[in-house]
């Protein structure tokens, strides 16, 4: 996948040209090119398609650089002012008082891809970004001091930030002192955190945010989840050692962080037919949970007891009023839907739903959250009502990540009392804290529901 951030507005070339600079561009990626004729400028009317031509030319080259580790170089041309213009790391290298008048450069810490696309911005004004080697460009920008290609790298990072990757860029966020897209991190780590625990990624984090992550008050996710990920982390770790994985030397990749598992808060059975068979702890300190769940005199434990805070669930209320027919509102299978945005990320934790009107009941809900016909989140569940004119809510099995300015489908498929509640003088704009939701009504809706009123009152969501 690849993404082009701020790219230059392009400026039309001489109709005769029958070579343009983007040509020159995608060619230079990989070969040294040359070019032919005596009056190759006059082909190009800006400076800056003519500077474009020289990206990774040999023509007029004054240095050359030995990129990439060994076994894996590149020999990379370049252009003394045109880099110094662009960083002051190469000004210093190149024209400051202690610069040294080298022929060749060995960058043995930069991947030769991204020292391109670095060059590539300095010489041609563009950024060309893709998910696989976003981070090690934003290494070689903050290594060379390119600030303007360091914040579209870290823009790239956080619109592709989700689960799946979440804890790997908050363990490279803190490398590269990015407390924004830290902080960013934080957010999807909190509230979809045992996604985030079981992705593939969290195993390669360091033993430093593997602490801060099992520190976190507000991990939005079960003891149990958290003791798995753990323990996937501690196999890794030892594979990285060349060590066997034995529980021994898990424990001992571990160290102190395995205290940080809050095996007290797990419930007893929780307990009894996880933790307490994982072979990860001692004899001495199951036996010290186990009276610790059981014994009125509880012993002294080395791990934290309380449970995690975890997040408190916001509620997006979309109607002023409720009210109900004589005539019942019937469901029959068919589906109530409304689509909505935001303007900032949040996570759709659930819907708030109506119930009986007549007295308690029973109802059985198929939520579902789209985007473009797309699926994110598919739940089947039950819930009661007490006959109150309050909504009850339902969830996904794990948060759904939605993002601003792009509108999702809330859709539900009711079954169950028809003498319900539904709502009424629904509102297009809500004002939830910091987030405002937008609505609008949706083609997906056969059951009567849309913007001033029917069903799906509430969308429970982490901000």
């Amino acid at each position: 996948m690849a993404a082009e951030l701020y790219a230059a507005k392009k400026l039309p070339s001489v109709a005769a040209t029958a070579t343009t600079v983007q040509q020159y561009q995608q060619q230079n990626i990989s070969n040294n090119n040359t070019v032919h004729g005596c009056n190759w400028q006059g082909l190009y009317p800006t400076i800056r398609e003519r500077n474009a031509v020289m990206f990774n030319n040999e023509l007029m080259a004054d240095v050359h650089f030995v990129v990439g580790p060994p076994g894996g170089t590149q020999r990379v041309p370049g252009h003394k002012y045109i880099l110094a213009v662009g960083s002051s790391v190469f000004y210093a290298m190149f024209y400051g008082e202690l610069a040294e008048d080298k022929d060749e450069i060995r960058i043995p810490d930069v991947e030769p891809h991204s020292f391109l696309a670095m060059l590539k911005y300095i010489y041609c004004d563009e950024i060309d970004l893709c998910a696989d080697t976003v981070l090690a460009t934003l290494y070689a920008a903050k290594k060379y001091m390119v600030p303007h290609l360091a914040r579209a790298c870290v823009a790239f990072l956080e619109t592709s930030l989700s689960a799946r990757n979440a804890c790997v860029l908050l363990s490279q966020s803190c490398l590269f002192e990015e407390p924004e897209l830290m902080r960013r991190c934080w957010q999807v780590i909190d509230a979809q955190a045992e996604l985030a625990l079981r992705s593939d990624a969290f195993c390669d984090i360091d033993l430093r945010t593997l602490e801060s992550i099992l520190r976190r008050e507000t991990l939005n996710a079960s003891e149990t989840v958290v003791l798995e990920a753990a323990l996937s982390w501690a196999e890794a770790e030892c594979q990285r050692r060349e060590l066997q994985p034995t529980v021994e030397n898990k424990r001992l990749v571990l160290g102190e962080v395995l205290y940080l598992i809050r095996v007290p808060a797990m419930s007893l059975d929780e307990f009894a037919n996880g933790a307490a068979q994982c072979g990860l702890l001692t004899l001495a300190e199951t036996n010290a949970v186990f009276l610790w769940h059981t014994a009125a005199n509880k012993p002294e434990l080395p791990f934290v007891s309380q449970p995690r805070k975890g997040l408190t669930p916001q509620r997006c209320h979309r109607f002023q009023s409720c009210a109900y027919r004589s005539n019942q509102w019937r469901y029959r299978g068919r589906c109530d839907s409304i689509q909505f945005a935001v303007d900032r990320r949040v996570f759709i934790a659930g819907f708030g739903l109506y119930g009986s009107s007549c007295g308690s009941a029973e109802y059985q809900a198929k939520i579902e959250l789209k985007r473009q016909g797309a699926t994110l989140g598919l739940a089947v569940v039950k819930y009661f009502s007490d006959g109150s004119s309050g909504t009850f809510p339902v969830f996904f099995e794990h948060p759904v990540q939605v993002e601003p300015d792009t509108f999702y489908t809330a859709s539900v498929v009711l079954d169950g009392n028809e003498l319900s509640y539904f709502g009424q003088e629904g509102m297009t704009e809500v004002q939830c804290g910091k987030v405002t939701f937008q609505f609008q009504c949706s083609s997906d809706s056969t059951n009567g529901t849309g913007v001033q009123g029917g069903q799906i009152p509430e969308l429970i969501f982490y901000a």
